[in-house]
């Protein structure tokens, strides 16, 4: 199958021989949690990148998902 603008595929990598800085890395830009917390005594929710780094607050959940949505990246919620 030919893919238009498709990157080749590199040299496969042994998971188990990843560095924890470069596992800490992985989905960085894909994947964003929301987890609930208090602000200045309300509930909200916390938008945190991957490696945990704070990107914005929502007032639900359902907010935040789709802001996480809508920047094309994957939501996962942390209880």
């Amino acid at each position: 199958m030919n893919i238009p603008n498709a990157v080749p595929a590199g040299p496969l990598t042994d998971i188990r021989q990843i560095s924890p800085g470069q596992l800490s890395q992985l989905g960085v830009s894909q994947l964003a949690y929301v987890k609930g917390v208090l602000v200045n005594g309300a509930p909200a929710f916390a938008i945190h990148a991957a490696d945990g780094t704070p990107m914005a607050i929502a007032p639900s959940p359902a907010q935040a998902i789709a802001a996480i949505v809508e920047h094309d990246m994957v939501p996962a919620l942390v209880h």
